[in-house]
């Protein structure tokens, strides 16, 4: 079988096998116009997938130019396959099953940061460069006190302001030649902590007034936030499945979700140099894109937070388990539409957050994501405290009334967090006959609660815990008394019985 490479995809609408999307010849000869930091599968599956597919239809029209930290592993395939390599696209979209492979060729060659810096640094000087994308994970973007004139900087910060002194002075300092800088770390603001770092670089390095005018003035520090599911390489069976289907090998071979959001956050410089944002799906600019944290955070992260301890306790493993069966997927629908949408505390237009919850409900469901409920736990008291609890007290302020859906996701976790602790921030459960283990920095708290308290008790104690909350949740009308109900009701009956007497009583009231 034939590796992916340039003349196999040239050559490929004769060579048989799986419906693929292959390049044609012009998108090899496009301009390199973006340096992007890093190798890694979510660099791969979202902007380099979405330049790829901007530049098949005419827009953009360029290339990217990657810097990998380290010598060997992914940068030799890339050489190999000539910057190629398959993105399958499968996942779930308005409730019906999606199926894609797409060769992309946005790629045009992979740099080693530590024996090709002066390439890295002569890519600086082009007139074509527009563009720096990275994702060198969330401890990428940090100060480190170094000299930029190493060969390489350690930092990444280090490496980028490298790039942009010596674009500074090739250009002679011309405004016009600044960057639209794109980070997509997963860390809030991350365009302007990464601007604050690099300016902050520059003064320690000396580098001059001039030169720290020209890096305010002519570039452009984008706040993003990414959300796509790119697991990147399957397991072996899968992948070898899949080289027979596609009729060639792929080491570099990417898995992805059907769903896709690169929210950046620009004016009208940063829409003009990003153009494939008017026709890559997913991609959207907006001055502030703080409706789509929100959107992810309250509606997709935060359902989670509140259904992993009842589907767990149910017995299911995965998110799709949970979604196959009725009480569940009708508990997660109506938690996140009916009690978290409203309590959004931010404005959000409802069919907005409709069309919202729709999509996160389509990728619960995706066959080809294993996205396991025991991982979504981890730490599940921080992050209830960070996702939920400003939800449910903008409910209260909006709706003086209590989420019924919300107390039984937080009824769940109470009882999911019965443990014996057998480690700091480890403890051991049980649940249907089986035990499992809770990984929470708060999991001994718990463990001491459920060993003195009566569910009554352990309810009232762990909601006044301003420490755990950063608020006194007793104080909400109603709450406090609702969840221990149906807490004693989970110890009771079981989530199972819980659930449906749940929406028995929720259908007798409905009548």
């Amino acid at each position: 079988m034939d590796t992916l490479n340039q003349p196999l995809a040239l050559a490929a609408p004769a060579s048989g096998g799986a419906v693929v999307a292959w390049p044609a010849k012009n998108l090899f000869d496009l301009p390199e116009k973006v340096l992007q930091f890093g190798t890694g599968v979510l660099l791969r599956g979202l902007p380099d997938f979405m330049i790829d597919e901007a530049n098949r239809q005419g827009v953009f029209n360029g290339r990217v130019v990657v810097v990998k930290s380290t010598d060997g592993g992914d940068a030799t395939a890339f050489e190999r396959q000539n910057g190629l390599y398959t993105v399958c696209v499968r996942g779930v979209e308005d409730g019906k099953p999606v199926e894609e492979n797409v060769v992309c060729a946005s790629i045009s060659r992979v740099l080693s940061a530590k024996s090709q810096w002066a390439d890295v640094l002569k890519f600086a000087t082009s007139p074509d460069l527009q563009v720096v994308i990275s994702n060198t994970t969330e401890v990428g973007i940090q100060l480190v006190n170094e000299d930029i004139h190493l060969t390489p900087p350690s930092s990444f910060p280090g490496k980028l302001l490298a790039v942009l002194y010596t674009r500074f002075q090739a250009f002679n300092g011309d405004v016009n030649r600044g960057l639209v800088i794109v980070p997509t770390e997963l860390i809030p603001d991350n365009g302007r902590k990464l601007e604050a770092i690099v300016l902050e670089l520059a003064h320690r390095n000396d580098l001059g007034s001039a030169f720290i005018d020209w890096l305010e003035a002519a570039n452009h520090f984008c706040n993003t936030l990414v959300d796509r599911i790119v697991p990147g390489r399957p397991e072996p069976a899968l992948y070898a499945q899949l080289q027979e289907e596609l009729g060639y090998k792929d080491e570099l071979l990417t898995m992805s979700e059907a769903y896709a959001l690169w929210a950046i956050e620009g004016g009208e410089k940063v829409r003009e140099v990003l153009s494939f944002h008017s026709v890559a799906k997913g991609v959207v600019i907006r001055p502030d894109i703080t409706l789509f944290r929100e959107l992810k955070l309250r509606l997709l992260n935060g359902t989670h937070t509140l259904s992993y301890a009842l589907a767990h306790l149910v017995g299911c493993t995965t998110v799709r388990e949970a979604l196959d069966n009725e009480d569940l997927a009708r508990f997660i629908h109506n938690l996140m539409l009916a009690d978290l949408l409203p309590g959004i505390p931010y404005q959000v237009d409802e069919k907005v957050g409709q069309r919202f919850g729709m999509q996160v409900l389509d990728r619960f469901r995706n066959p080809y994501l294993e996205h396991r409920w025991l991982a979504i736990a981890m730490q599940g008291t921080a992050k209830m405290q960070m996702r939920n609890v400003p939800t449910l007290l903008h409910y209260y302020q909006t709706h003086n009334a209590v989420p019924h859906y919300m107390a039984l996701g937080f009824a769940a976790y109470l009882l999911f967090m019965r443990n014996t602790a057998s480690a700091p921030g480890v403890g051991q459960g049980e649940a249907n006959g089986e035990p499992y283990t809770i990984t929470d920095d708060r999991a001994g708290y718990f463990a001491d609660l459920w060993a003195r308290l009566s569910p009554e008790e352990l309810t009232t104690t762990a909601l006044r815990n301003t420490v755990l909350w950063g608020q006194d949740l007793t104080r909400l009308p109603g709450f406090a008394e609702t969840v221990t109900r149906y807490l004693n009701q989970l110890v009771e009956e079981g989530a199972s019985g819980t659930l449906a007497a749940f929406f028995t009583k929720k259908t007798a009231l409905a009548n």
